[in-house]
């Protein structure tokens, strides 16, 4: 492990002996307004063009997908349409050459685990052998700590549950230590686009790259309008010592203030995870600061092997990337659409991407096909695992462009071109299959 992935876990192993917490009170922020707006953003085809010729993109791919069951990289699930994650990231990216001439580099970061699947998914793509860049980099790893003594956790039965990632915070430090930050730099490249590879919705926006540029802005973190969905996800806020731009985390919070923190009026803007930050000020921060941006710390509780809640009880250390928008000084919020945000951490969310509530444009971008929100989807547990899930949809996911809500609760399969209108709860007291064509409306019980 590099020496300064070391020094960081150091610094925030003394935090956590000191009793630090990594708590944000609210009496020490204001809300967060008068945030720019990317749909008024003026920008010009040669300014994107000159702008996506600067940027690098880079996601977060160390994810196994393992709360969907499975063992492998979650970004080399089928999304739709027969391409995985990544073939439409890929493709995505491909669009943008085709539009404006210049294809922005991709770069995973990756996990042991994530690392083979994944580059064996882009060597279908030739051109990206042609990048100026590596195609991926390493996540770091560490200890997970006794809960009672904070000295790294043994467990002979799996020795390699002793160790876990650093949250993604370990983003910047893992850039330097790989010595892609300096590469990137030397290419050329001044900006990074950094967001989960799980996102789709998450582009490289040329819109975005040109005006980071044209503004000279070090840090931009894309938040869109909380609802009552975002009421316990992170949310963007003003530190009232110095008017800086905070992260605050769920993890964060004290149970005091947990009303103010899911008062989604009050705390109106949430945490995309996308992130856009000027590597030449991030070189200079971290140069200046030993290599340890001096993000803040997350006290994760959890026990050493997760399945088994009466194993050790451990802390895992973490930070979050988005905190690092109080380490740069001018650092700003920009105002996205949700449809920036579609991330899939479960089979609920799967079901509606794959479905025609959405389709893929010209330009392999998520695009929805109804002008109202989504449908909300709620499956019964036998569809958590994907192998589950995809055997339940043997012809195809339901159509849902007439839906406003889903709730299957019981063992249902669904044949083909099946169709829900309105609000539909599907019920079945035993195994089930839903014909061909059926159409569900309000409470359909089965077996009828």
């Amino acid at each position: 492990m590099d020496q300064r992935a070391i020094t960081v876990f150091e610094h925030y192993w003394e935090q956590l002996a000191a009793g630090e917490q990594g708590m944000v009170r609210e009496d020490t922020l204001e809300p967060l307004v008068d945030v720019p707006e990317l749909a008024a953003l003026e920008v010009d085809d040669e300014a994107r063009r000159e702008a996506l010729a600067r940027v690098a993109v880079v996601k977060l791919n160390g994810g196994l997908g393992t709360s969907m069951g499975m063992a492998g990289p979650k970004a080399a699930l089928v999304a739709r349409d027969g391409q995985t994650f990544l073939d439409v990231i890929v493709r995505q990216l491909i669009a943008l050459e085709e539009r404006f001439g210049a294809r922005p580099p991709l770069v995973l970061l990756n996990s042991f685990r994530t690392r083979e699947r994944s580059l064996e998914i882009l060597e279908r793509y030739p051109q990206m052998a042609d990048q100026a860049l590596p195609l991926d980099f390493l996540q770091n790893m560490e200890p997970k700590l006794d809960a009672e003594t904070l000295a790294p956790v043994t467990w002979a039965e799996d020795p390699d549950l002793e160790w876990c990632p650093p949250g993604h915070g370990d983003v910047y430090v893992a850039l330097a230590a790989s010595g892609l930050l300096d590469r990137m730099r030397a290419a050329g490249i001044r900006y990074a686009f950094i967001s989960n590879s799980d996102n789709l919705g998450a582009t490289c926006d040329p819109d975005i790259a040109a005006w980071m540029v044209a503004e000279g802005i070090p840090f931009a973190v894309e938040v869109a309008e909380r609802t009552l969905n975002d009421r316990k996800g992170g949310h963007l806020a003003v530190r009232r010592s110095d008017g800086q731009l905070v992260l605050r985390e769920s993890a964060m919070v004290v149970d005091d203030d947990q009303e103010h923190f899911q008062d989604i009026r009050r705390h109106q803007w949430f945490n995309t995870n996308n992130l856009w930050v000027d590597l030449d000020r991030l070189d200079q921060l971290l140069r200046e600061r030993d290599g340890d941006l001096g993000l803040p710390i997350i006290v994760n509780r959890k026990t050493v092997d997760p399945t088994r809640p009466d194993s050790t009880p451990v802390i895992q250390i973490e930070s979050a990337m988005g905190s690092a928008v109080e380490a740069f000084e001018g650092s700003v919020a920009l105002r996205v659409p949700r449809s920036r945000f579609r991330p899939v951490k479960t089979t609920n969310e799967l079901l509606l991407l794959r479905s025609d509530v959405f389709e893929l444009d010209e330009r392999w971008r998520v695009v929805s096909t109804i002008d109202r929100g989504d449908p909300t989807v709620r499956l019964d547990p036998t569809y958590k695992l994907i192998h589950d899930f995809d055997a339940r949809f043997p012809q195809g996911v339901p159509s849902l462009r007439e839906c406003t809500s889903l709730q299957v609760t019981g063992d249902v399969t669904f044949g083909a071109d099946v169709r829900a209108v309105g609000d539909v709860e599907v019920v079945a007291t035993e195994p089930a299959t839903l014909p061909e064509g059926a159409r569900l409306e309000g409470r359909v019980e089965l077996p009828r």
